[in-house]
C-alpha cells in the first residue's frame, strides 16, 4: 500500500499555468541601492518592513515634463502609508503593490528603478487583462460580495457573480506575481512582510512555499463572514489554509476574529487557545497568532488638513450656507454595502414623523467615487437619486433641501469642512469592515477653529454592523435595515441636549485619539515580532501541493524515524519492548471498520515469534474489544482502558492495576452525562468497565466544544470527593479511576520485566494523541518514574503526524507505521554481538 505522505515538496513546481512571459526584467532592484535608501535594510539596524498591498501608496498624473510622463506623489491617506508612523523610526520600510491606474501602462524597469529611490515603493507589474480579472472580477465581484455576506445565489444577485474558476486562477496568478516580486528583493531571515487585505489572500502560501522561515503577517480590512457563509467558497480549505501561512492573522472586531476560528474547526478541525490574552492556533507544529485590533485614523495627517486656512474658510462658508438649519452629514463610497438608500429612507420617515423638522433638518451626502465597475454600482447610484429625488419633491421648499446629494470630486479641505460643521454623522452600511467616517468626524469637530472655542460636541448615528461599532459606545446604534429605527435615532440626534453631546463627543475623542493608526501599526508590528521569534530554533519542512501546502515546524532534535535508523539497535539487542498504540497508530482514524486489517494481524504475530520481543497493544480501548480483535494473536500483550486492564498473551489471565474496583461514581456520572447526551446531537456515551466516556466528536464542533467544557465543570464539581480524574480529550469528556493512564501501564510493564531478570535494552514506543504522550514521558524521562532502564538502553519514542511531541522521533502516518514494523519484522537477529571490550577498543582507535 503506497504511502500518502509527501516528502521534500519545496521544489515542486505550481499545478497552475505559467504566466505569460512579460518583457519586463527587474534586476535586483536593492542590491544596487545605496546605504542611505529607505529600502535598503542595514545589517545593524532593526529588520526592514516590507509592507504589501494591493495598490502603492501613490498618486499619479500625466505630466510631459516629468520623468516617465507622469508626476508621481505620495497619498498620505492611505493605510498603507499611514501605518509606518508606528513603525520604528530607524526600520527600513519598503512598500509592494500595484502601480496607480494612470499609470499602470508605463510599466519599465527603469520606472521600477526610480520609485524604489525616490518612495521606497516597488511596482508589481500585472498585464491589464489578469488585473481586470483579478481585481474587477475576483475580487471586487466575489470574494467582496461574499465577505460581506451576500452570497452568489442564482440567477445571479447584483454584484454576486458565481464562482468562476478561471477568475480564481487568474486570482492565483496575481498573487504569484507579487510572490515573484517579493522573492527578488526579500531577506526571509531579517525582514518582515505585513500584507493587506483579501486582494492577497493567497500571497501567504506562495511566500511560505519559497521561504518556510518568511516572517509573515496579514491584516484583513474586511469583514469575515460566518463560517455558513465562507463554507460556500468551492475554495474555502485553501483560503483558510493561506491565511494560517502566516504567522500573525489581525482583524478589527472580535466578531470577525470568532467566525475565522469558527471555519478553522468546522473546515480544517483546528482548535485554538487563548493564553496571556493571545489567541494561538496550533498548526503543524506552527502557532499562528490571531490579534483583534481596530485601524485607527492618523492624527497628524487629519489635523494638518482641519487647521488649514482653506479648510477654515470652507467650513465658515459651509455654516452660512446652512444657517438655520439642522445639518447632518454622510459621507460613503458608492456600493452595495453602504446602506445610502436605507440611510435616504430614514431621512423620509424623520420629516413624516417630525413635521417641525421640516425645513430645518438637511443631510448632505457626499458619495466617494466607486472601486469598482458593473452594474451594481450604477443601480446603487441610480436608486439614491431615485429616493433623494422623490424626497426633495415632497419635503422641499424654495430654498430648502432636505437631500443635498454632492456626487462630484470633493477635496479634503471642503471634506473636513462638511465634517466640521455637522452636528451629526450618519453611518448606515449594512456591512462594513471598519469604516473610519465616524473616527475622522469626531476628530475634525474636536481641532476644528472655525467652530471658535465653544466646547466641543457631536453625535453620531451608527450601523451596529459596521466594524467600527464596537469601539464607539457612545454612538445612537442601529440596524440601518429598520428605517423606522434610522429615523428615530436622527430624531432623538437632533433633539440631545449639548451637555449630553459634550459627554458622547468626549468619549469618542479619547478614544480614537489615543488609539490612532500609530498605535494600531505599533501593536501589530509588537506582535509579529513576538509570533515570529521562534522561527530559528525549529527546523521547518514544507508538505502538499499547490494551495494546499503548508509547512511543518519541528523541534532542532526532532526527525523521522527510518527503518534504516532503527533496525542495527534492534538486531543487536536481546530483550525488546514494542508499545503501540490502537486508534491513529496502527489502524487509521477515519477507518469505519475499527477491526485490525490482516496486514496488521500479519505483522504482530511475525513480532511476536521472535522471543527476544515483547509486543503490547496500548489503548483506551475496552479489553473485551481488543480481545475479540486480537484473537488471531496468541503472544500479543494488550493493556486496555488506558492500563487498567492488562494480559501478557492470550492465554494469560487479565490483571487490574491494583486498585480498589469501586465504581459506585458511575451512578453519579452516567446521569450527568446522559442529560448532557440528550440536549447534545450527534454526542453520545461509551461504557468501559473502569471508565465513561463522553463522545462529541459528530456533533456540531462549537456547540459540542462548549457542551463539553461545560460537562467537564459539572462532572468535576459533582464528583469531588470520588476517586476519579476527569477530564477531556480529543472531541472526548472521560472519568477515569484515580492512578490509570498509559504512563502508568508502561512503568508497570517495565517493572515486571526487570524483576523478570529481563530488563529491556531496546524499547520503541508509537502513539499519536495526548494520552500516549504519559508513555513517551515514562521512557524518554525515566528519572520521573521508578524504574531507570539500563544506560546502555536503546529508546525510541515515536508519534505519528509532525506535531510537537515529547517524542524524539516521528512517523507520517499509520501506513509508515505499518512499513516500519515490517521492516523491524524483517530484520534477522544479529547472531553474536562482539565483546563489549572489543567493541569500546574499536571506537576508541577510531577504527584503526
Amino acid at each position: 500500500m503506497p504511502s500518502l505522505s509527501c516528502h521534500n515538496l519545496l521544489d515542486l513546481a505550481d499545478e497552475l499555468p505559467p504566466l505569460p512571459p512579460s518583457p519586463l526584467r527587474l534586476p535586483r532592484v536593492m542590491a544596487g541601492a545605496s546605504p542611505s535608501s529607505p529600502a535598503s535594510p542595514s545589517p545593524s539596524g532593526p529588520p526592514r518592513r516590507v509592507i504589501v498591498s494591493h495598490r502603492l501608496p501613490l498618486r499619479a498624473s500625466p505630466d510631459p515634463a516629468a520623468p516617465f510622463g507622469f508626476k508621481f506623489t505620495v497619498d498620505a491617506g492611505t493605510v498603507a502609508y499611514q501605518l509606518r508612523s508606528g513603525l520604528p523610526a530607524a526600520a527600513p520600510v519598503l512598500h509592494v503593490g500595484t502601480l496607480p491606474p494612470a499609470a499602470a501602462e508605463a510599466a519599465s524597469d527603469e520606472l521600477a528603478s526610480y520609485l524604489v529611490s525616490a518612495f521606497s515603493c516597488l511596482p508589481v507589474f500585472l498585464p491589464a487583462d489578469l488585473h481586470g480579472k483579478f481585481y474587477h472580477g475576483f475580487c471586487k465581484h466575489y470574494m467582496w460580495p461574499l465577505l460581506h455576506y451576500l452570497l452568489p445565489l442564482t440567477p445571479s444577485t447584483l454584484g454576486g457573480l458565481p464562482f468562476d474558476r478561471a477568475l480564481y486562477h487568474s486570482f492565483l496568478s496575481a498573487n504569484r506575481a507579487f510572490a515573484d516580486r517579493l522573492t527578488e528583493v526579500l531577506a526571509p531571515d531579517d525582514d518582515f512582510v505585513w500584507i493587506q487585505d483579501y486582494h492577497l489572500l493567497a500571497l501567504p502560501t506562495f511566500l511560505r512555499k519559497r521561504f518556510p522561515r518568511a516572517r509573515v503577517g496579514f491584516f484583513l480590512h474586511s469583514p469575515f463572514p460566518s463560517s455558513e457563509i465562507f463554507r460556500t467558497i468551492p475554495v474555502r480549505d485553501d483560503l483558510l489554509r493561506a491565511l494560517l501561512n502566516a504567522d500573525l492573522v489581525g482583524f478589527h472586531t472580535f466578531d470577525y476574529a470568532r467566525h475565522f476560528l469558527s471555519a478553522c474547526s468546522r473546515l480544517l478541525g483546528l482548535d485554538y487557545q487563548s493564553k496571556r490574552g493571545y489567541i494561538g492556533i496550533e498548526y503543524y507544529g506552527r502557532t499562528v497568532t490571531v490579534k483583534i485590533l481596530p485601524v485607527g485614523i492618523d492624527m497628524g495627517q487629519l489635523r494638518s488638513v482641519v487647521s488649514a486656512p482653506e479648510t477654515a474658510d470652507v467650513v465658515r462658508q459651509v455654516a452660512d450656507a446652512y444657517k438655520g438649519r439642522r445639518l447632518m452629514l454622510g459621507v460613503d463610497d458608492v456600493d452595495l454595502f453602504k446602506g445610502i438608500g436605507l440611510k435616504f429612507l430614514g431621512m423620509e420617515q424623520l420629516l413624516v414623523e417630525n413635521p417641525e423638522l421640516r425645513g430645518k433638518a438637511v443631510l448632505v451626502q457626499i458619495t466617494n467615487p466607486a472601486r469598482s465597475e458593473g452594474r451594481d454600482v450604477q443601480e446603487v447610484q441610480d436608486e439614491a437619486r431615485a429616493i433623494s429625488a422623490r424626497v426633495n419633491e415632497r419635503f422641499g421648499t424654495p430654498g430648502y433641501t432636505p437631500i443635498v446629494m454632492i456626487s462630484r470630486p470633493v477635496s479634503e479641505h471642503e471634506k473636513a469642512a462638511y465634517y466640521a460643521a455637522a452636528e451629526c454623522c450618519v453611518v448606515s452600511a449594512v456591512r462594513d469592515g471598519l469604516n473610519r467616517i465616524p473616527y475622522i468626524y469626531t476628530v475634525c469637530r474636536q481641532e476644528s477653529t472655525a467652530l471658535g472655542d465653544a466646547p466641543k460636541r457631536s453625535v453620531i448615528v451608527l450601523s451596529e454592523f459596521v466594524g467600527c461599532s464596537p469601539s464607539l459606545s457612545g454612538a445612537i446604534r442601529v440596524n440601518p435595515w429598520s428605517v423606522e429605527s434610522v429615523a428615530e435615532a436622527m430624531s432623538s440626534a437632533l433633539r440631545m441636549s449639548d451637555g449630553e453631546q459634550r459627554l458622547r463627543h468626549e468619549k469618542h475623542y479619547k478614544y480614537v485619539s489615543t488609539h490612532d493608526v500609530a498605535y494600531w501599526a505599533r501593536s501589530f508590528d509588537q506582535d509579529l515580532q513576538r509570533a515570529c521569534k521562534d522561527h530559528f530554533s525549529r527546523r521547518h519542512w514544507g508538505i502538499g501541493f499547490g494551495m494546499s501546502f503548508k509547512v511543518v515546524a519541528l523541534g532542532p532534535n526532532f526527525r523521522r524515524l527510518s527503518v534504516e535508523h532503527i533496525v542495527p539497535s534492534f538486531r543487536k539487542t536481546e530483550n525488546r519492548l514494542i508499545l503501540l498504540d490502537y486508534d491513529g497508530t496502527v489502524m487509521p482514524e477515519s477507518s469505519i471498520d475499527k477491526a485490525p486489517s490482516s496486514e496488521v494481524i500479519s505483522v504482530l504475530n511475525r513480532l511476536c515469534e521472535d522471543p527476544k520481543n515483547r509486543v503490547f497493544i496500548v489503548s483506551g480501548r475496552g479489553k473485551d474489544e481488543l480481545s475479540k480483535w486480537f484473537a488471531p494473536c496468541e503472544k500479543l500483550g494488550i493493556a486496555a482502558e488506558h492500563g487498567y486492564f492488562t494480559r501478557w498473551s492470550k492465554e494469560s489471565p487479565w490483571e487490574t492495576c491494583g486498585l480498589v474496583a469501586d465504581f459506585d461514581w458511575k451512578k453519579t456520572a452516567e446521569p450527568v452525562m446522559r442529560l448532557y447526551t440528550e440536549a447534545t446531537d450527534g454526542s453520545y456515551i461509551e461504557h468501559k468497565e473502569s471508565a465513561l466516556v463522553w463522545h462529541h466528536d459528530e456533533a456540531d464542533p462549537d456547540f459540542g466544544s462548549c457542551q463539553a467544557k461545560e460537562l467537564l465543570d459539572h462532572l468535576e464539581s459533582v464528583l469531588a470527593n470520588e476517586p476519579v480524574v476527569v477530564k477531556r480529550g480529543q472531541h472526548i469528556v472521560e472519568v477515569n479511576p484515580q492512578g490509570i493512564s498509559k504512563g502508568v501501564v508502561v512503568e508497570s510493564l517495565l517493572s515486571s520485566m526487570v524483576r523478570g531478570g529481563k530488563a529491556p535494552d531496546f524499547v520503541l514506543c508509537i502513539g499519536d494523541d495526548r494520552s500516549d504522550e504519559d508513555m513517551f514521558e515514562s521512557i524518554v524521562c525515566p528519572a520521573n518514574g521508578s524504574v531507570k532502564l539500563p544506560a546502555t538502553s536503546e529508546v525510541f519514542a515515536c508519534t505519528v503526524g509532525k506535531k510537537p511531541s515529547m517524542a524524539k522521533y516521528y512517523l507520517d502516518d499509520t501506513v509508515d507505521v505499518i512499513k516500519m514494523l515490517q521492516g523491524l519484522a524483517s530484520a534477522p537477529s544479529q547472531q553474536r554481538p562482539w565483546p563489549v571490550q572489543l567493541r569500546v577498543t574499536f571506537e576508541e582507535g577510531n577504527g584503526v
